[in-house]
């Protein structure tokens, strides 16, 4: 894609480690104005078991996670994939960040979403901020499993979806144009809604 990126995007899932991140890293890597985020109460990363989880404060760096799950157990994490996922992240930014703390950040075009849980939670908090610019907003979902293997495709679908909308005049006058022809290229149907900041 030849150009400027014209649109600020936001990814978002639940706790800004693996869905968002991944997605964060690819458009990134090919140019993209992006940010991420989570929307959860906090951090949680998978543990020994269902009921042990690794949990963690927004804010907290993932140099320290990936430190402290690697003085914890060395062998599992790297297993399951989490100390090769926090690498990933460190090298795209410092730390999570908590999508109901960013309004400072600015504003985005274009928000992503991985889970219709996440999706809910951006539009109600869209609905409730009080910023009073008036300018829309689009929110878009594709579910995608939270691990690392549906992280990867949510990452190449966000891209493509993003892409579609970088050729494009305006999104407003030609968001159901971009979901069709996404749609009949990737055999999924995103949701979408427009909200307001």
């Amino acid at each position: 894609m030849q150009g400027k990126m014209k649109l600020r995007y936001a990814m978002v899932c639940a706790s800004n480690q693996n869905r968002s991140m991944e997605a964060h890293a690819l458009l990134q890597k090919r140019g993209f104005n992006v940010s991420s985020y989570g929307t959860g109460a906090h951090v949680k990363l998978p543990g020994p078991s269902i009921r042990e989880p690794n949990i963690y404060k927004f804010g907290t760096p993932y140099r320290s996670m990936f430190e402290d799950l690697k003085r914890k157990d060395p062998e599992l994490y790297k297993r399951n994939g989490l100390l090769q996922m926090l690498k990933r992240n460190v090298a795209v930014k410092e730390a999570p960040q908590r999508w109901q703390e960013n309004a400072a950040d600015g504003v985005f075009d274009v928000i992503f979403t991985f889970e219709a849980r996440v999706f809910d939670i951006v539009i109600e908090d869209l609905q409730n901020r009080d910023l009073g610019l008036m300018k829309s907003v689009l929110v878009v979902n594709i579910d995608v499993k939270d691990n690392h293997e549906g992280a990867a495709i949510g990452a190449r679908l966000a891209l493509e979806f993003c892409r579609l909308l970088e050729t494009v005049d305006t999104w407003e006058d030609e968001i159901d144009n971009v979901v069709q022809k996404f749609e009949k290229q990737h055999r999924r149907r995103p949701i979408y809604s427009v909200g307001f900041y």
